[in-house]
């Protein structure tokens, strides 16, 4: 698994077109997907944010956070927009970072994005969460490009294969 800095240093296309489609409403928007205590899943939507060399969330205190606290196994989907069928999607795990500076350049970024002055209330009570990348699938006008931490491109046009 890889830190976003080191999986945008090993495919840059992919990881400059996962930005782009991330923060096309000009934040970051996903939904989340955690696995819950009985095995089954749940999606919510965030708010990722690309900072330095990671990609991060700022998570309530929630039933989400929980099931990251005990199996820190996520996927990440984009939103759709518009009428493309464009989507970035990741897999990984998720890790809790404890470095104040970290959580402040974090916050900080959140803030600057929706060009906030200060922290809306809660939001000190906001856990960090580094998401870290295991796969990726780009989906572009029928062409599915999949990716993995522990092996190759694989491209594939007008047609959908499962990863092995």
């Amino acid at each position: 698994m890889l830190s976003w800095g080191r999986f945008r240093r090993s495919a840059p296309d992919l990881a400059a077109a996962g930005r782009a489609l991330l923060y096309r409403s000009g934040v970051g928007l996903a939904y989340l997907g955690t696995v819950r205590v009985d095995g089954g899943p749940r999606v919510h939507p965030v708010s990722p944010l690309l900072v330095e060399d990671g990609l991060y969330a700022l998570l309530m205190v929630s039933p989400k956070l929980e099931d990251l606290l005990r199996d820190d196994r996520f996927a990440l989907h984009t939103f759709p927009l518009g009428d493309t069928e464009d989507a970035f999607y990741l897999t990984g795990r998720a890790r809790f970072p404890r470095e104040e500076a970290l959580r402040r350049s974090v916050a900080a970024a959140f803030l600057a994005e929706r060009a906030m002055s200060g922290p809306p209330p809660g939001f000190g009570q906001n856990v960090l969460v580094e998401l870290v990348v295991e796969t990726c699938v780009l989906s572009r006008a029928g062409e599915q490009i999949t990716w993995a931490a522990a092996g190759p491109y694989r491209h594939e046009v007008g047609r959908h294969r499962a990863m092995r």
